[in-house]
């Protein structure tokens, strides 16, 4: 079997882990309504998921440093099922918590995982497309999973949703089981070890950036069922579909962001991609009364937004290629953060001002993190030596 074909695999069963993660905001507000509380406190699902992944991951790649990679994989599978079923007979607000937290767990350890040994699969030249084919598979929860967790929840309730993903989490494990190879453990590092590589400014600053843009991003997403049917005025049907707009614009944009890595360099193509996810964001908000205009909106929003997903993924590996996992691990857990601080930020504007300014608050996080990138690629630097350049040559001229 190739390796193609295997990072495929995985990005399918990644596709079930990212529509468990993300299947919270597409429904929202009928989980709100269900379990009585407002849409600002459900979104804090979304919160306790995050912190749980971001905090719990490097502790638990650390202890399972040795285990093979496929085992490791395997048990992580298994305690999601669990988390999952446990969403569909037990929807109680507390409940609902503590299966968001085993859930988060077991995801952060399988992505984490299943992006090392894309990594390993893949040949040196081809490690920024096997990464994306990975985020492809989230990407792909956005397309069909949210759209589809919808739809299942309109239909019949929401928590059958959950109820789904963990019986095909039986059909994911069995995948991991025979289509994927055996892949040995790394020597054990312990967590203070793994913190180290933050004494490097590069690995912080380059983090920061995943923070800010993740950030900004999650503001706006988070509540983006609330939004497009109180603010524009979609029907139930109609956020589907544009929901299911939304993740095909995804697929695409992580495609060309894993294409443009190889192509044209992360530095050039993670900032263009940042500065246009910001500007989309802010084109929103002036279009949040139109139906007809949201649909490209949003697809050229989620476009931008997910093509700096594998670019920047292979911008931290190229910053430490000797401790790729650790680095992954560092960069799931701040993703999660991010999602988190999001989410809390964008629940205390909707309680606190409105929903229309989430897209603003949003666009601020990601043009902070495209300044960042700019800096650390010294695109500033160049700017100025250029511009120092100029004036020497402009004194030679007049010395003469």
């Amino acid at each position: 079997m190739s390796y193609n074909l295997k990072i495929y695999m995985l990005a399918l069963v990644s596709f079930l882990v990212g529509t468990s993660e993300f299947i919270i905001a597409g429904i929202l507000d009928k989980v709100s309504n269900d379990i009585g509380v407002s849409v600002a406190a459900a979104g804090q699902l979304i919160t306790v998921f995050s912190l749980a992944y971001g905090f719990g991951t490097p502790f638990l790649m650390a202890a399972a440093a040795k285990v093979d990679r496929k085992k490791l994989m395997l048990y992580a599978l298994s305690v999601f099922i669990v988390g999952n079923v446990a969403a569909y007979f037990f929807s109680g607000f507390s409940a609902l918590i503590v299966s968001r937290v085993i859930v988060a767990l077991s995801s952060g350890v399988f992505v984490v995982t299943a992006l090392t040994v894309a990594a390993k699969l893949a040949p040196a030249e081809k490690q920024g497309s096997a990464i994306a084919t990975l985020v492809m598979g989230f990407s792909t929860a956005l397309i069909v999973g949210v759209p589809l967790g919808r739809l299942v929840a309109s239909a019949y309730d929401w928590n059958v949703v959950f109820g789904g993903i963990g019986l095909l989490g039986l059909l994911a494990l069995l995948l991991i089981a025979f289509a994927i190879p055996k892949t040995d453990g790394e020597q054990p590092v312990p967590l203070r070890d793994q913190l180290k590589l933050l004494k490097n400014p590069k690995i912080v600053v380059a983090l920061g950036i995943t923070f800010f843009w993740l950030g900004g991003y999650s503001i706006t997403y988070t509540y983006i069922s609330p939004f497009l049917l109180d603010i524009t005025g979609m029907s139930e049907k109609f956020v589907s579909i544009a929901l299911l707009a939304f993740g095909i614009a995804s697929l695409i944009g992580s495609k060309l962001g894993g294409f443009g890595t190889d192509r044209w360099g992360f530095k050039r193509t993670l900032v263009t991609g940042m500065l246009f996810h910001a500007a989309w964001l802010v084109v929103i908000s002036f279009a949040a009364h139109s139906p007809g205009l949201m649909f490209p909106l949003l697809m050229l929003w989620s476009f931008s937004a997910w093509s700096s997903g594998p670019t920047q993924q292979y911008h931290l590996i190229s910053l430490a290629p000797e401790a790729t996992s650790i680095m992954l691990s560092l960069n799931s857990s701040v993703v999660q953060l991010a999602m988190a601080a999001g989410a809390g930020i964008g629940g205390i504007v909707v309680e606190g001002a409105s929903l229309t300014a989430i897209t603003w608050i949003g666009a601020a996080g990601v043009a902070v993190a495209a300044l960042m990138s700019a800096a650390a690629f010294g695109y500033f630097r160049v700017g100025a030596a250029s511009r120092a350049a100029h004036k020497e040559a402009r004194a030679g001229k007049i010395n003469l």
